[in-house]
């Protein structure tokens, strides 16, 4: 496996699709071969729930254009989508050129109205996701809260959390995206948007619960090593393999 870095986006989203969408394509472009890129949550179009036809219409196009700059990268973000007659916030990872696994958010914000446009994946989806070696664990926003889903994913390498999250709560996303990297003994990689009504607490924490957050930064870039996941999990033994 080549040396990979972990990446966590920061950017606003704008009411234009295609501006966002090149802004995601700029970025992803930016960063190193062999990069884990994470983006905040419906980075694309927001929760434009008004215009719900035009963003689902979108996201094939954006989906095209994002396997097309997944070359030696792997990129994770969230698109809104109608399947069946029903909408859909999916997750999705790209790597080298194709949509490689995608699921549907398993625990809709209730309070943000989200089950009142949304329906709801299946929670028994919430897995480990292995590429180019590296288990890949993935929590949509809200499923950050729900201490049974980081169960599913202990003996992940890096948990990626691309979120949406209020920022009356930003001490809660950062003290959560903490304690799930020292729970699990990993990398996290968390991106949230950069709109004035999120925290902008993208970041990437490591196995010690160092934490990077990004400030300004528009993307945060730290190197993945699988030692330092191995080295912590036999220091301090809780019985996570790996």
């Amino acid at each position: 496996m080549s040396a990979y870095t972990l990446c966590a986006l920061s950017f606003e989203t704008t009411p234009n699709y295609n501006t966002n969408l090149q802004t995601l394509l700029t970025l992803i472009k930016q960063t190193p071969n062999n990069s884990l890129i994470v983006a905040h949550e419906v980075c694309l179009s927001g929760f434009d729930y008004e215009h719900f036809e035009e963003v689902c219409a979108f996201a094939s196009y954006a989906t095209q254009e994002i396997e097309k700059v997944s070359q030696d990268r792997i990129i994770v973000l969230t698109i809104i989508e109608k399947r069946n007659g029903e909408i859909f916030n999916f997750a999705k990872i790209f790597h080298n050129g194709k949509l490689v696994h995608e699921r549907a958010k398993a625990r809709l914000f209730h309070f943000g109205g989200e089950h009142e446009h949304f329906s709801e994946g299946d929670s028994n989806k919430v897995e480990i996701v292995e590429i180019e070696g590296i288990k890949i664990g993935l929590l949509i926003c809200f499923e950050l809260r729900f201490k049974v889903l980081w169960q599913q994913l202990e003996g992940s390498d890096v948990i990626v959390v691309p979120s949406w999250w209020g920022v009356l709560r930003a001490k809660h996303f950062q003290t959560l995206t903490n304690a799930l990297a020292v729970m699990n003994q990993c990398y996290v990689v968390a991106s949230d948007s950069a709109n004035e009504e999120c925290t902008k607490l993208s970041g990437i924490i490591d196995p010690q619960g160092v934490e990077l957050r990004n400030g300004n930064t528009p993307c945060l870039e730290l190197q993945y090593n699988k030692k330092e996941i191995s080295l912590m999990r036999r220091y301090m033994n809780v019985g996570i393999d790996g």
